[in-house]
C-alpha cells in the first residue's frame, strides 16, 4: 500500500535538517554557519513545545479513550521522532566541532573555565564580581518550593551539587543571558592576536564556589547545564465572561510559564544520580524527552554571536534597493495612483510602507488608517506613525492578533499603549485568528473618498522585514481597496454577510476559490491543452488540497512545488503524483512569500497570498490573497518565481526519501536564487530608474 500522507511532525524535522545543513554547508562563511546552529537550536525548541507537546496531549487522550490503535501509531511516531532528534544531536555537536576549528584558524578560539591563563582569570573574577553576580539567583532545592514550576522554558540552567561529608545540597542557577551577553570576549593576550571567547555558562562555573561561599558548606561543588521546554499551548477561559479578551490573554500567558515540560536536554556528562534527581523532580513520564546533548544548552543564543573577524567570516552587506516608481513621485499616493506597486523584501526598502503610513499621518486630505497586526517589531516606527495620526485627527483602526503564537506578550504591550493614545484597537474574531497582513487607507480626493490599500504576505515588521522574503502590494484598484475594507469589516462584524470577487478570504471563500482555479488546471488537462501551476507556500498538509494535488497528478497537470516548511504529500510517486515536483529553498533570507501562479491555458492569473495550505490557514483563520492583474508585475513576480524554481545551489529535492538531497546543477554556473533576483532587481531598479530621467 502507498503511503499518501507523510507525518508532519517528521516533515518539520526534515526542514529543520535543511536548516542544520546550512550550518555544515563550507560554502557559508564562518559565523554565518554559527548562527544557522542557532536558528536549528530555536527551531527545535519550537517543535517540542508545539508539535511535540500536542502529539503528546495527543496520545494521553487517546490512552484515556482507550483507542489503542491510534496510542499505538502515535507512540510509534514519537520513537521516530526521538531517533531523529539524537541523530541531530551527534550531527550538531560535529558540525560545532568543525566550526570551532576552523575559527581557531582565523584567531577566534573558545575556552572553557579550566582553559584560561592566570591572567584572564584574574580579569574574570574581576568581571564576575562586577557584571555578573547581581543577577545570580540560586534556587535552592527543598520541600518548600514547587521546583518544575521554578524553571523557565526558555532559558538555560546549571543544576548544582554541593556535597558535604554524607548530605548532598541541589541548586539550580539560571544562566542570565537576558541581561548580559552569553558570549564574553576575553582581553587579547600581548604574545598573539588571538581573540578568545568563554560562555557566560563557563563564567558562572569558574565562580561557583564564590556563589555559594560563607551560606552552605560544601566539601565539593560541581554544575552542569539543563534545559527544559514547555507545553507552549494554552486555553481562554470561558467561565469570567466579564474579563477583556486582553486579561484572558494575559491569564492564559501565565499558563504557558507553569505548563508541563515535555522534554529535559542535559549535559551529557552530567553523573546518573544527578540526572536520576533532575528527571525526579519534573516528574517525567515515558512520553517526555530526556535527552542527552554537549555542555551547552541554548544554542539559540548562538543566533546572536558577536561581529568579530575578518570580512571573510559574514555576509556581504546586501543594500535594499529603492523602488524607482515610488521615488519618482512627490508622495506615496501619486506613485500608487499612476499604476499598482509591489514590493519585494529585503530586496527592496521597507523604508516604503513605514513612508506610506507616515505620510498618510500628516497628509490633510487622509480620513482614516486601517491596519492588521499579526506581529510586530518591539521598536515600531510604524505604531508612532499611527500616534501621529491620531494626533492629527485621524481615525486609526488596529486590529491586534494577541494570539500570535509567542508574540502574544509584545501585542498585549502594544494594545495597551494604542489604546492608551486614542486609536481604535479590535482583537478579531474570537474563533479565528486574524493572520491577513493589510492596510487600508482613505483619503478625499476632488470629494470622494477613495480607498489606498496594500496587501502584503508578510507582517508590518522592520526587523523580520530585513531577513524574511516578502511581497507587498500597493493599489487603489476601486474593487480591490472595496473588498480589503469589507475584511476589515467582517473581522469587527463577522455575523454580516459579505460578498468578495476578487480576493481570496479564509474562511469565507479561500478553499472554494482554489479549488476553483485548480479545477480549472484539471479541465485544460482533460482537454489535452497545457496545464500547470506554480505554488510557492511555506507549509503544505491540507489533505483536501492534496487530494487535488494527486488528481492533477494523474490527469496530467503539471505541479510544481516550492515549499519552505513542512510537506505531507509526497512527490514523484509512480500511479499518483509523478507529475509533481517539490523543493525547498534555504539560504541566508528566510522564504516566507506565497505565491500562486495557474497557467489557464495561456491567460495566467497570479495571486499573492498570506496563507499556506493548512487547514487551519484555510478554515480557522482570516486570511487574504489577491489576483495580481498589472501585467509587468505578473511577469516580475513570475520571473522571480523561476530563479527559485532553477535554484541549483541552495536547493533541496522532497521527495519518499527525505534525504534533502540538493538540486544539482545543469549548468556551468549554478543558480543562487536569491543572489540572483537581487542582481536582477537591481539591474531591473537601475532600468526604471533611466527611464524616468
Amino acid at each position: 500500500m502507498t503511503l499518501k500522507y507523510y507525518p508532519k511532525e517528521l516533515s518539520w524535522l526534515d526542514f529543520n535538517a535543511r536548516v542544520l545543513q546550512e550550518a555544515q554547508d563550507e560554502s557559508n562563511p564562518l559565523i554565518e554557519r554559527v548562527r544557522f546552529l542557532g536558528i536549528f537550536s530555536s527551531n527545535q525548541d519550537e517543535f517540542f513545545r508545539v508539535k511535540f507537546a500536542n502529539l503528546k496531549r495527543q496520545t494521553l487522550l487517546f490512552k484515556a479513550q482507550e483507542d489503542v490503535d491510534r496510542q499505538n501509531e502515535n507512540n510509534k511516531l514519537i520513537k521516530q521522532i526521538k531517533k531523529r532528534v539524537l541523530q541531530f544531536n551527534d550531527e550538531f555537536t560535529e558540525t560545532y566541532a568543525q566550526i570551532r576549528t576552523q575559527l581557531e584558524k582565523h584567531q577566534i578560539v573558545f575556552v572553557n573555565e579550566e582553559e584560561l591563563s592566570s591572567e584572564h582569570q584574574i580579569w574574570l573574577e574581576k568581571y564576575f564580581s562586577e557584571k555578573v553576580l547581581r543577577y545570580i539567583q540560586p534556587l535552592i532545592v527543598s520541600n518548600l518550593i514547587d521546583f518544575p514550576q521554578c524553571i523557565e522554558d526558555h532559558l538555560t540552567y546549571l543544576f548544582v551539587e554541593m556535597q558535604h561529608e554524607d548530605s548532598i545540597q541541589y541548586a539550580a542557577i539560571e544562566v542570565p543571558t537576558t541581561e548580559t551577553n552569553r558570549f564574553v570576549l576575553l582581553p587579547k593576550d600581548s604574545k598573539d592576536d588571538v581573540q578568545r571567547i568563554i560562555l557566560l555558562d563557563d563564567v558562572i562555573c569558574f565562580s561557583l564556589a564564590s556563589i555559594f561561599n560563607g551560606l552552605f558548606e560544601f566539601d565539593s561543588i560541581s554544575a552542569y547545564s539543563f534545559k527544559i521546554t514547555r507545553d507552549a499551548e494554552y486555553y481562554l477561559s470561558e467561565d469570567d465572561l466579564d474579563d477583556s479578551l486582553l486579561i484572558k490573554m494575559s491569564k492564559s500567558l501565565k499558563q504557558r510559564l507553569h505548563a508541563e515540560p515535555v522534554r529535559v536536554v542535559i549535559d551529557e556528562t552530567m553523573p546518573n544520580k544527578m540526572v536520576k534527581k533532575l528527571t525526579k523532580l519534573f516528574g517525567f513520564t515515558q512520553y517526555d524527552s530526556a535527552l542527552p546533548g554537549g555542555k551547552y544548552r541554548n544554542f539559540k543564543d548562538f543566533i546572536g554571536f558577536p561581529k568579530i573577524g575578518g570580512k571573510q567570516l559574514h555576509n556581504p552587506k546586501v543594500k535594499a534597493l529603492d523602488n524607482q516608481l515610488f521615488c519618482k513621485y512627490t508622495t506615496v499616493f501619486e506613485a500608487i495612483s499612476a499604476q499598482d506597486l509591489l514590493l519585494y523584501y529585503p530586496y527592496h526598502k521597507f523604508h516604503h510602507f513605514k513612508e506610506f503610513i507616515r505620510q498618510a499621518s500628516f497628509d490633510p486630505r487622509v480620513t482614516s488608517i486601517k491596519l492588521n497586526i499579526y506581529r510586530i517589531a518591539k521598536k515600531s516606527q510604524i505604531i508612532g506613525s499611527l500616534f501621529d495620526a491620531v494626533r492629527n485627527g485621524k481615525k486609526v483602526v488596529v486590529n491586534v492578533e494577541l494570539k500570535a503564537r509567542f508574540d502574544e506578550t509584545n501585542n498585549i504591550e502594544w494594545a495597551k499603549r494604542m489604546t492608551n493614545a486614542g486609536i481604535k484597537v479590535m482583537f478579531g474574531i474570537s474563533a479565528l485568528k486574524v493572520h491577513s497582513k493589510l492596510c487600508l487607507i482613505n483619503r478625499e480626493e476632488d470629494g470622494k473618498i477613495v480607498k489606498y490599500a496594500q496587501i502584503a504576505t508578510g507582517n508590518f515588521n522592520e526587523d523580520t522585514a530585513k531577513i524574511y522574503t516578502d511581497f507587498a502590494f500597493f493599489t487603489k484598484n476601486k474593487d480591490i481597496a472595496e473588498e480589503v475594507d469589507n475584511v476589515f469589516n467582517f473581522i469587527e462584524y463577522s455575523y454580516k454577510p459579505f460578498e468578495f470577487n476578487h480576493l481570496l478570504i479564509s474562511p469565507i471563500n479561500q478553499r472554494a476559490k482554489l479549488n476553483e482555479l485548480i479545477d480549472n488546471e484539471i479541465a485544460h488537462a482533460k482537454a489535452g491543452n497545457p496545464a500547470k501551476m506554480n505554488i510557492k507556500i511555506n507549509n503544505l498538509v491540507d489533505k483536501q488540497l492534496i487530494e487535488k494535488l494527486y488528481y492533477c497528478s494523474e490527469v496530467g497537470v503539471k505541479v510544481n512545488l516550492l515549499i519552505r516548511g513542512m510537506c505531507t504529500l509526497i512527490p514523484g510517486v509512480k500511479g499518483l503524483s509523478e507529475n509533481i515536483k517539490v523543493t525547498s529553498i534555504l539560504d541566508r533570507f528566510l522564504e516566507h512569500a506565497r505565491v500562486m501562479i495557474f497557467h489557464n491555458n495561456g491567460h495566467e492569473k497570479v495571486y499573492i497570498s498570506s496563507a499556506d495550505w493548512m487547514t487551519r490557514n484555510i478554515e480557522d483563520r482570516v486570511e487574504v490573497g489577491v489576483p495580481i492583474y498589472c501585467p509587468e508585475l505578473q511577469k516580475l513576480i513570475k520571473k522571480i518565481f523561476d530563479f527559485q524554481l532553477n535554484d541549483s545551489k541552495k536547493a533541496r529535492i522532497i521527495d519518499n526519501l527525505h534525504d534533502n538531497r540538493y538540486v544539482l546543477s545543469e549548468k556551468d554556473k549554478p543558480i543562487r536564487s536569491q543572489a540572483d533576483i537581487y542582481f536582477y532587481l537591481r539591474e531591473f531598479e537601475k532600468t526604471r530608474a533611466e527611464g524616468n530621467e
